[in-house]
């Protein structure tokens, strides 16, 4: 009789505690928003957006943009069906239930880094509970873009591979040369700026951006959403269109 040695199967189940959504931006809307953003800097009206961001930027600017502007619009809303997207993906990945969403922008802006610039460690604001951010770029420093890879591999002999980068943080870690050898996932990703490439993340997410050096400008757009359960959105919209009839009969 033969023995039958007994079938071993294992499964390897990752705990996450958080996701990021990558995508890519239409060349047309990469162009139109440079478009709007070079005439942008140069008008006397513009408005800093400096006092809402902790961007130690000295060189350059942070500046509101207007989601509704023609330039702006179609971007602002793609990100409001992406962060739905997220939602989306985030409810099948979890097995999580969400009643019908609805996505508006809270508040959308650039930042113009230059030599020296960067971002502490922080994260995103929203009205409501539920909120999604999202970061990309329009222009990057060609030094940044000749960085070899889109994640940080070798910070060591002062490589300089992470100039210009961005971090995302989804939980404590030592990020030591141990960390492999005590079985410890990395719990942030250091990743490369690139023109056109998108991620979006839960508002809470905490993250920075390291300074570069030399010549030429990171442009980044951040945008804000407010996710709302839709018939919540419908009546604050509605009550809202209301309010500037009102205001528009009171002012004729």
């Amino acid at each position: 009789m033969e023995d039958k040695k007994d079938e071993l199967k294992v499964k390897f189940l990752p705990l996450a505690n958080s996701y990021l959504m990558a995508s890519l931006v239409p060349q047309r809307m990469v162009d139109s928003l440079n478009s709007y953003l070079d005439k942008l800097q140069e008008d006397k009206n513009r408005k800093s957006h400096a006092k809402s961001l902790v961007g130690q930027i000295k060189r350059g600017q942070q500046l509101s943009m207007k989601a509704a502007d023609p330039e702006v619009k179609e971007f602002a809303e793609w990100c409001c069906t992406l962060s739905l997207g997220y939602i989306d993906l985030f409810s099948k990945s979890t097995g999580t239930n969400f009643s019908k969403l609805a996505s508006e922008v809270n508040e959308i802006w650039s930042v113009h880094s230059y030599e020296g610039d960067y971002n502490p460690i922080h994260a995103h604001g929203v009205k409501s509970v539920t909120g999604v951010s999202c970061t990309t770029w329009t222009k990057i420093p060609k030094q940044i873009e000749d960085v070899p890879g889109e994640v940080v591999n070798n910070l060591f002999n002062s490589s300089g591979n992470c100039d210009g980068f961005i971090t995302f943080y989804h939980g404590a870690t030592g990020g030591s040369r141990q960390d492999a050898e005590l079985l410890r996932p990395p719990l942030h990703a250091t990743l490369k700026p690139i023109v056109g490439t998108i991620y979006f993340f839960p508002s809470w997410m905490q993250h920075s951006v390291y300074p570069f050096f030399g010549e030429g400008e990171r442009r980044t757009i951040a945008a804000n959403m407010n996710i709302w359960p839709e018939e919540v959105l419908k009546a604050t919209q509605h009550r809202f269109i209301e309010k500037e009839k009102k205001d528009g009969k009171k002012n004729s």
